[in-house]
């Protein structure tokens, strides 16, 4: 048997890839990690880093949200994302015949959201609706006061949705100064 294969290069933009061949197989699994996740946020501003992780969905400069849902899925793909604590993950599955297209999708949504303010008040609904649901279910809000009790007064305490009062204070400003940050 042979050991796993994994490949690490550093450009020179400093951006790290992390690769790995698996001979038998043509999908391919790829992700953008992002260094911010609710650890990087003060009470204020608490969910700021899930907020943009939706907003990136929502059109570029040369995508609508539309397109951007329908890119690798109209080709047999799956494009999604995630925000821990500590990184936000984008992330896509596609046959390697459209690796090009998944590599501009996913640049595109992290480099050149327009940030729309129409589409950001329809998210801002959307996290609320999430808060609401963990609020309803006792196994997930009990997971969150139980890492509020576990780290007190410390961002990692603080629920990666955001409460319902931080969610309401974002603004488009506050948005685009975190994530250009």
């Amino acid at each position: 048997m042979n050991p796993v294969a994994y490949k690490k290069t550093r450009l020179s933009n400093d951006l790290t890839i992390i690769t790995e061949k698996i001979p038998h197989v043509r999908s391919v699994s790829i992700g953008a990690w992002i260094k911010a996740g609710s650890r990087n946020e003060n009470i204020k501003l608490n969910g700021i880093a899930h907020f943009i992780e939706h907003m990136l969905f929502k059109g570029t400069r040369k995508r609508t949200a539309r397109e951007i849902a329908r890119s690798l899925e109209s080709v047999g793909g799956y494009l999604n994302a995630f925000t821990g604590k500590e990184q936000t993950c984008f992330f896509a599955e596609i046959m390697d015949t459209q690796l090009k297209k998944a590599v501009d999708v996913l640049s595109d949504m992290i480099c050149n959201s327009i940030f729309s303010q129409k589409e950001m008040e329809k998210e801002r609904e959307v996290i609320l609706d999430e808060i609401d649901s963990v609020e309803d279910t006792p196994d997930d809000l009990v997971q969150d006061i139980f890492i509020e009790k576990l780290y007190p007064g410390n961002s990692l305490g603080y629920p990666i949705l955001g409460s319902r009062d931080s969610i309401q204070q974002i603004t488009r400003d506050i948005l685009i100064d975190f994530y250009q940050t």
